[in-house]
């Protein structure tokens, strides 16, 4: 089953990636949103995490790994535009 999931959020990022290239590559979590997991992961390593927390990190990691497969989608894209 987690072959069907992968294939899914590979399908998903590709899709994503071919709506706008430049944009995807361009894309950063704001400022605020990467404070939070900064701080969702220093919970973390010290062990202080709630499971809501642990549930709540968990979907950011998931959604960091669909982001990276569209960038890295983006850039096969963006090499085979004309100049």
């Amino acid at each position: 089953m987690l072959t069907e999931e992968v294939n899914i959020y590979e399908d998903f990022a590709e899709f994503i990636a071919g709506l706008s290239p430049e944009k995807i590559l361009a894309y950063h979590a704001p400022q605020r949103v990467q404070k939070h997991v900064d701080f969702l992961v220093e919970r973390k390593k010290t062990g202080a995490i709630t499971e809501a927390e642990t549930n709540e990190l968990d979907k950011y990691f998931l959604f960091e790994h669909i982001v990276r497969l569209a960038k890295a989608r983006a850039l096969k894209l963006r090499a085979k535009m004309p100049s």
